[in-house]
């Protein structure tokens, strides 16, 4: 689970070392958020030759989870990491690498570029 203030890591090569969370859409009243969701962060630390800034807003798909989330066939998915991929307004991924593995919740959510550029999806 993810929550405000959450820090993130990044999954991609964008240029961000870390994500603080800022926002859990659009006046939602969510408190949390789990796989394949939508988050608005801010970068904290990021390269300077990247393609983001750093105190930059941007949106990001969470694809992987320390809690354990629960599929329909009984099983249960968790990572060792609550970890993003920063998108552009076109739900497309800005950087052209995805790194470690995601959760197969992205895929189903129709983040297919990301579950693509990914070397294994759980």
């Amino acid at each position: 689970m993810v929550q405000n203030r959450s820090v993130l890591k990044v999954a991609d090569n964008s240029g961000a070392r870390s994500l603080v969370v800022i926002g859990l859409g659009k006046g939602t009243g969510r408190r949390f958020c789990r796989l394949g969701d939508v988050v608005t962060c801010a970068v904290r630390g990021a390269s300077p030759t990247g393609q983001v800034k750093d105190h930059e807003k941007v949106k990001a798909v969470i694809v992987r989870t320390k809690k354990e989330t629960r599929r329909s066939d009984g099983s249960y998915v968790r990572f060792s990491d609550n970890a993003a991929v920063v998108i552009d307004a076109n739900n497309n991924p800005r950087a052209t690498r995805v790194l470690g593995p995601i959760a197969a919740e992205v895929r189903d959510r129709k983040f297919t570029k990301i579950a693509s550029l990914a070397k294994e999806v759980f």
